[in-house]
């Protein structure tokens, strides 16, 4: 990573592609190895409170919200310090950046060895299934990258939740931290990003975490020619839950796709999910799954 290389890591939601993020060069490689839209912003992973004060303009928001849930799957978009020093291509242009403090103890031990910003969105070709697991990484992006570290399984399964701290607090993507959690610490509800406002963090573009087939939502039975991926007391080819348990449906929900994708699956059809706690994390993914491809 000091040279200039990309080496995906494991965190608690998925696994990053990282690079480090004060280097034009190996951040420009991160795009290219995805095949990502400049206009994309990145994440940077960093180690502690302090090191994420060094980049942003800190403020009682974010106080509150690092010290209830970092390190954890929480993102906090932030003015950028005009001095950080970071690449430009990070931000995609932007007067802001995204900033986070990983829990798994490989990303921790990483950013300590590394001692600096790591940039570092999924691991993953974009657009396509994010990867819970190192073999998710290979498949997608072997020969591309110069290494993986291999952590096992991600436990919380989907991308981290981001809130956007430039004014007034705003869901800009529902993740691991479930949104009920957050407006619990700050005392107040938090506006939810709309389809039509500007895109301002990764995770907002309307097609993406896309298998190869394509994506039946709310199914609650399945056609001729589909595959199910139930949740709950149904009988499917996989199941999210069978005990309708959002956490687990969550922890399971990337690593489900990518083996129907693997079965070569057309048509994946996918039973209801709830729409409160994870299960607002879990629809997100599966709409953008399901819309129109670019």
């Amino acid at each position: 990573m000091r040279a200039g290389g990309l080496v995906a890591f494991p965190t608690e939601t998925v696994y990053g592609l990282g690079a480090d993020a004060r280097q034009d060069h190996a951040v420009a490689r991160i795009f290219e190895a995805k095949d990502r839209p400049r206009f994309n912003p990145l994440i940077v992973h960093v180690g502690s409170i302090e090191t994420a004060q060094a980049y942003v303009e800190w403020n009682d928001f974010a106080d509150v919200l690092a010290r209830a849930f970092w390190p954890g799957p929480l993102t906090l978009v932030l003015p950028l310090k005009p001095d950080a020093g970071l690449s430009s291509l990070v931000t995609a242009d932007l007067a802001s950046l995204a900033v986070r403090l990983p829990a798994h103890p490989v990303a921790q031990g990483l950013l300590e060895a590394f001692d600096g910003p790591v940039a570092a969105p999924s691991a993953n070709p974009s657009g396509k299934i994010s990867p819970t697991e190192a073999g998710h990484v290979l498949a997608g992006l072997s020969g591309r990258i110069e290494a993986v570290l291999d952590g096992g399984a991600c436990a919380v399964g989907v991308e981290s939740t981001i809130v956007g701290l430039v004014g007034a607090p705003v869901l800009l993507r529902p993740g691991g931290l479930p949104l009920e959690a957050l407006e619990a610490a700050l005392g107040q509800p938090l506006r939810l990003h709309g389809a039509d406002d500007p895109l301002s963090a990764p995770g907002q573009m309307q097609s993406h975490y896309a298998p190869g087939g394509l994506v039946r939502l709310n199914a609650t039975e399945r056609r001729e020619g589909e595959v199910l991926l139930g949740f709950g007391a149904v009988e499917a080819d996989l199941n999210l839950s069978v005990a309708g348990d959002l956490t687990e449906a969550a922890a399971n929900l990337f690593h489900h796709l990518h083996a129907l994708d693997a079965q070569g699956a057309g048509v994946i059809a996918v039973s209801p999910i709830p729409d409160h706690g994870l299960g607002r994390a879990i629809n997100d993914r599966l709409r953008r799954a399901a819309a129109p491809r670019d």
